[in-house]
């Protein structure tokens, strides 16, 4: 079954860290881009950041810069998002889907069922 899981997700602190995971299963990660995205209720989605698999470059949304990063470790077949300080308006359900390339208008391959992160004190 070809399937994206995500990980990592949970309650933090304003300013606190969490590392989220996105997993890939019956197929090869590094065949594709890898996008996350991100939910919060009421609001649309908004795409996060994007590694590329050939050149592996990467793309950030202007409101994460410099607090998230993203990276891929083919060996486990993972990318990983790295999230920093983090604040409250971070809070949505979080998902990863492959593409073929990372663009504005993103083709999404396959998609996970997202993770909730929700930032509070």
């Amino acid at each position: 079954q070809l399937m994206l899981v995500e990980s990592g997700g949970g309650l933090v602190q304003p300013g606190g860290s969490l590392r989220l995971s996105c997993a890939a299963s019956g197929f090869t990660l590094d065949d594709y881009a890898i996008g996350w995205f991100r939910q919060a209720p009421g609001k649309e989605r908004e795409g996060v950041s994007c590694i590329n698999s050939e050149d592996t470059s990467t793309y950030y949304a202007d409101s994460v810069k410099g607090r998230f990063t993203i990276s891929r470790d083919n060996a486990k077949n993972t990318v990983y998002l790295q999230m920093n300080s983090l604040k409250p308006e971070d809070t949505a359900v979080y998902s990863c889907a492959a593409g073929p390339q990372c663009t504005n208008n993103y083709v999404v391959v396959y998609e996970g069922q997202g993770t909730q992160v929700t930032v509070s004190s």
